[in-house]
């Protein structure tokens, strides 16, 4: 029996002309939220009223991220609200958050982190999704206050 060679996998070789979408690759898959820092804060940075962040600070959504050819489809579903927007890396799209704030939202990537950032009404947020240690890490900033998301990949 002979011993075969190493096996060696040159990992995005296939993306000639479109390396960025290669690395959105590994954001794709359902992710639950297991940890929320400073999430109320947030959210009242943002203007959302009280009883709806009493509501969304109990929830624990999970998000599946999807890729159909150069579309990214990011869903989130909870008890609270179901969300859904697709949209091509650096194209702006309309979005109408899961508070109902109709914003003008542009995803790029960026040293392997995906940049989702929000306008509306003289206004910016910045919702930043990275892996870090196998974890999906949602840093979400509106002016000084900053909230942190972790989730969990589900099997």
């Amino acid at each position: 029996m002979k011993c075969s060679e190493p096996r060696v996998e040159v990992r995005g070789a296939r993306s000639v002309g479109k390396p960025s979408l290669t690395m959105v690759d590994a954001f794709v898959g359902t992710w639950k939220l297991v940890d929320s820092k400073n999430f109320d804060d947030y959210m009242k940075s943002i203007g959302v009223g009280f009883a709806t962040r009493q509501v969304a600070n109990m929830t624990k959504p999970t998000t599946v991220i999807e890729m159909n050819g150069d579309t990214i489809i990011i869903k989130t579903h909870s008890t609270f609200k179901n969300t859904e927007i697709s949209f091509k890396l650096g194209v702006e799209f309309d979005e109408t958050t899961a508070d109902d704030r109709k914003v003008k939202s542009t995803v790029t990537l960026d040293g392997g982190k995906l940049v989702h950032v929000q306008k509306w009404n003289g206004q910016e947020t910045t919702l930043v999704r990275e892996l870090v240690d196998g974890k999906l890490i949602l840093t979400l900033t509106h002016g000084s206050a900053v909230c942190t998301r972790t989730y969990e990949k589900e099997a």
